[in-house]
C-alpha cells in the first residue's frame, strides 16, 4: 500500500537554509490582530526551529466572563492531537518488535474483532480480517469516522481496506484494543510512560486529572456560546487527552528531532502511505476524487498528514470539537514548527494566515483542511490552492 516519495525525497535534496520563523513582537501583533478578526477568544501559540521551541507566548482569555488570562500552562482538550501522540506511542512498539504494522488483526487479537461488543456491527462483513496496524494508523481501513454519522448509527466499511484515505476515529479506537492486547497495559499507562513522561509533559492526561481543576479553559462556540471543559474519564486513542500549549509545543519538538524512535521508525511514520484524493478532509467518505493536490504531494503517512512544501517535507495534525480548534505543523529539514491551540470553534479561520505570517509561504492545503480564512469566501466544492502549489492553482477567491 505505501507509495514512493521521490517529490518528497527531492525537495529534501533541493533545500536550502530556510529562513528562520518568526517569532517575538510582530508576531504578537499580529496573532492578535487575527484573532479579533475571526472572533476567537484565546489562543496559545509556540513556536519551534530547529528541534527547540524558541518562543510560546498565550492571547486572550481562558474564561471571558471571569476575565481570566489564557496561559501556556492552561489546561486545553487536545482533541485529535491526541492521535498524533498515539502513533508515536504506536511505532516505539513497531521499533521493539511488539507490533507489526502489516500483520492482519486476526493475527493480533484475541477473538474476532466482532467477537468485542464495540465492534459487533462488522459480524457480516469478512473485511474487517484484512485491517492492519498500517491501515488504521493511516485512516485506509475503509471505515467511515464514526458510525453515529451513518442514519441507521452502525459502523461500516464505505471503501474497501487498504484503497483509500477515509478519516476513522474507529480505526484508531481498534487499534488501541490491539495495543493494549499485545502490551497487557491500559492505554493511559502506555501514553503516560512513553510520551508524557519521556517529553516532561507534566500537565498532559489521557483522562481528566483532579489537579486540574479550576486550570481548565472555557470552550467558545461559533456564535460565542459557552461550553464547559469535559472532564474525560475514559482513555480514547481518537482523542480524549488534555494538554497544554507547554507541553504539547514539548511534543512536537521531540517528533522534529526524532527522540525515543528509530531513524527508521520517525521515517516510516512521516513517509506516504496513500496519496490523499478526497476533495476535503470531512466528509473524507463520500465519493468524489481531487488531483489538485498532486502537485504538492499531499498524502496520509502514519497518524499525520504529509506534504511538500517550500521548506521542505512537512507534516501536520488538526484537533478539532465544538469549542476547540488546535493544529501542529513541523517541517522536517529545518526541524522547525508551529503549535495552536484555541478555546474556540472560530479559530480554523485564523490559523492559514497566522502560518503564512511566521513561515511564509508554505502550500498547506487549507482548502481541504477547511481552514477557510477568515476574509475569503469561498463559493463551491470545488478545491482551491494557493497560487504556486500545484496544477490548477487560482487566485483565492474573496
Amino acid at each position: 500500500m505505501k507509495i514512493s516519495s521521490p517529490i518528497i525525497l527531492s525537495a529534501l535534496l533541493l533545500v536550502g537554509c530556510a529562513a528562520a520563523p518568526k517569532h517575538g513582537p510582530a508576531v504578537d501583533v499580529e496573532m492578535q490582530r487575527l484573532m479579533a478578526a475571526a472572533r476567537v477568544p484565546g489562543l496559545a501559540l509556540a513556536v519551534i526551529d530547529h528541534g527547540q521551541v524558541v518562543y510560546r507566548q498565550a492571547y486572550g482569555y481562558a474564561d471571558m466572563a471571569a476575565a481570566r488570562p489564557l496561559r501556556t500552562d492552561t489546561i486545553m482538550y487536545g482533541a485529535s492531537l491526541t492521535k498524533a501522540a498515539f502513533a508515536y506511542m504506536v511505532m516505539q512498539l513497531v521499533d521493539e518488535q511488539v507490533l507489526s504494522l502489516d500483520a492482519p488483526l486476526p493475527a493480533l487479537l484475541s477473538k474476532p474483532l466482532p467477537d468485542y461488543p464495540a465492534f459487533a456491527d462488522l459480524r457480516d462483513d469478512p473485511r474487517w480480517r484484512l485491517l492492519t496496524p498500517r491501515m488504521l494508523l493511516s485512516h485506509t481501513s475503509g471505515l467511515l469516522n464514526w458510525r453515529f454519522i451513518n442514519p441507521d448509527g452502525k459502523l461500516d466499511f464505505k471503501y474497501p481496506p487498504g484503497s483509500r484515505y477515509v478519516y476513522s476515529g474507529e480505526g484508531l479506537q481498534i487499534l488501541q484494543i490491539v495495543v493494549e492486547e499485545r502490551t497487557g497495559k491500559p492505554l493511559q499507562t502506555l501514553m503516560q510512560k512513553r510520551v508524557f513522561e519521556r517529553f516532561g509533559m507534566r500537565s498532559t492526561s489521557m483522562v481528566w486529572r483532579d489537579d486540574f481543576a479550576g486550570r481548565e479553559t472555557t470552550h467558545y462556540g461559533a456564535d460565542g456560546a459557552v461550553i464547559a471543559h469535559q472532564r474525560r474519564s475514559r482513555a480514547r486513542a481518537a482523542g480524549s487527552m488534555d494538554t497544554t500549549l507547554d507541553d504539547y509545543a514539548s511534543f512536537m519538538a521531540g517528533v522534529l528531532r526524532g527522540d525515543g524512535l528509530s531513524a527508521r521508525a520517525r521515517a516510516e511514520m512521516l513517509s506516504p502511505q496513500l496519496a490523499i484524493v478526497s476533495p476535503r478532509q470531512f466528509p473524507s467518505h463520500w465519493p468524489g476524487e481531487t488531483a489538485a493536490y498532486r502537485g504538492i504531494g499531499l498524502s496520509i503517512g502514519l497518524g499525520w498528514p504529509v506534504y511538500n512544501s517550500p521548506l521542505g517535507p512537512a507534516f501536520f495534525k488538526e484537533g478539532n470539537d465544538d469549542g476547540t480548534n488546535n493544529f501542529a505543523l513541523g517541517f522536517l529539514q529545518p526541524q522547525s514548527g508551529i503549535v495552536m491551540l484555541s478555546n474556540s470553534s472560530n479559530a480554523d479561520r485564523m490559523f492559514f494566515p497566522a502560518v503564512e505570517h511566521i513561515f511564509g509561504k508554505t502550500c498547506l492545503p487549507w482548502f481541504w483542511m477547511n481552514y477557510i480564512p477568515y476574509d475569503r469566501q469561498v463559493l463551491g466544492s470545488q478545491p482551491v490552492v494557493s497560487p504556486g502549489c500545484g496544477q490548477s492553482a487560482a487566485p483565492l477567491p474573496h
